[in-house]
C-alpha cells in the first residue's frame, strides 16, 4: 500500500532517474563518492540531515512520505488530548496536513468500493467534515 512501507533509497533513486541528474552533480552537491550514493539507493533509511540535503538537491520533500505514513497508519491518539502535556521546546501541530496524494489515495479507496466513508473515518481518524469536503471537491472536478 502507498506509504505503508517506505524504502527511502528507492524513492530517491526514482526521483534521480526522473530528474536525470548526473552522478557527478550528486557527488559534488552531497560531497560524497559514487559508492556512498549507490549505498543510499539500497538503504531503507538514512540520516535526516542527509535526507534534507537530498530533498534540496532533488527539489522534493521526502519527509512528506513519513508524514503521510503517520497520518494514515499511526494509532489513534489518546481520548483525553487536553491532559497531554505540550512541550514548549518543540513545535506542536494542531492539525494534520493532508497532501493531495493522500486525498487521492483515500478517495480512490472509497470510489473503488475497497472502503466505505465510515471505514475511512475509523481507520485513518479523518474528520467526517474533512472527508465530505474532499469528496465534494472531487465530484466538482
Amino acid at each position: 500500500m502507498l506509504y505503508k512501507e517506505i524504502h527511502i533509497g528507492q524513492f530517491i533513486k526514482e526521483r534521480v532517474d526522473d530528474q536525470g541528474i548526473t552522478i557527478e552533480r550528486i557527488c559534488n552537491f552531497l560531497k560524497k563518492d559514487e559508492e556512498f550514493i549507490e549505498k543510499v539507493y539500497t538503504s531503507k533509511s538514512i540520516d535526516t540531515d542527509l535526507l534534507l540535503r537530498w530533498s534540496k538537491l532533488l527539489e522534493y520533500d521526502f519527509f512528506r512520505l513519513y508524514s503521510s505514513h503517520l497520518i494514515l497508519y499511526s494509532p489513534p491518539s489518546a481520548v483525553n488530548k487536553s491532559a497531554t502535556q505540550k512541550s514548549e521546546k518543540i513545535p506542536y501541530f494542531r492539525k494534520n496536513i493532508y497532501t493531495q496524494e493522500i486525498k487521492e489515495f483515500i478517495i480512490k479507496r472509497i470510489q473503488s468500493g475497497e472502503m466505505t466513508q465510515s471505514d475511512v473515518i475509523k481507520e485513518y481518524s479523518i474528520p467526517k467534515s474533512t472527508l465530505h469536503r474532499w469528496l465534494q471537491k472531487n465530484d466538482t472536478n
